[in-house]
């Protein structure tokens, strides 16, 4: 019972404490409108968790990442490797190849958004809108004018007078469209060498009688013998990072 006592007494006394020191008004520094008045700080950290949720999603979806995860998955695809490179390998380096691509933007963003933030120049709305306008330019760069008016007409949205004017809402689900769509004919055309590799040896194995024998366990080291001997993935990579400049 004593024990019980004293840990009650101390739990107790460092409520007191907390509750008498000083409470810092703001965990970020996030200023909400002009007048310097702050988000609480639950709420600054409901604000964060709810963030970094959606962080992933919009990792996968508003970055070259769609593409070259897509591209990449179509590859081992092709050489018939199974699990070889590892889903790990693959997201790895579709992830160092999205922040390669995308620095200039974060850059920008970081410049013109969130540093003016946190010094309380702007408020979080107009950090909003600053760092909107590098994402538009670098959507629109690469979404598809069909796709675009598809969902500006299912959406019943008016016609913008400059691609500019598009909202986010628009421009985000249209930029994946546009990228499955490119991810899809780079895999298609990737595929073509292996599949020719592939009608060879599976035509050569049935002429010689070999009918038991599946084609893929011999066209397999012929493919990864030719992607070895062009310097695939120096090629594959390559051309995937040019085609976003």
């Amino acid at each position: 019972m004593r024990k019980l006592a004293l840990g009650a007494a101390l739990a107790a006394g460092l409520a007191g404490a907390a509750a008498a020191a000083p409470q810092p008004d703001s965990l970020f520094g996030i200023r909400v409108s002009g007048n310097g008045a702050q988000l609480g700080i639950p709420m600054q950290i409901v604000l964060l968790l709810t963030a970094l949720t959606l962080l992933p999603a919009a990792l996968v979806s508003m970055t070259p990442f769609l593409r070259i995860t897509v591209v990449l998955h179509f590859l081992r695809q092709a050489l018939g490797t199974q699990t070889t490179p590892s889903n790990q390998v693959l997201l790895g380096m579709s992830l160092f190849l999205t922040l390669l691509i995308v620095h200039p933007v974060a850059s920008d963003i970081y410049q013109r958004a969130w540093t003016p933030m946190e010094k309380g120049q702007l408020t979080m709305e107009q950090a909003a809108e600053q760092a909107a306008a590098p994402l538009k330019e670098f959507l629109i760069r690469y979404v598809r004018e069909k796709d675009v008016a598809m969902l500006v007409e299912v959406s019943r949205t008016p016609a913008p007078a400059r691609p500019a004017d598009l909202s986010l809402r628009i421009l985000i689900p249209a930029y994946v469209l546009s990228e499955l769509k490119t991810g899809f004919q780079i895999g298609a055309v990737l595929f073509l060498p292996f599949l020719i590799i592939d009608l060879v040896v599976a035509s050569v194995t049935l002429s010689v009688g070999m009918v038991q024998l599946p084609p893929v366990m011999l066209s397999a080291p012929f493919k990864v013998l030719l992607f070895v001997l062009v310097d695939g993935w120096n090629l594959v990579v390559g051309s995937l990072v040019r085609s976003f400049y």
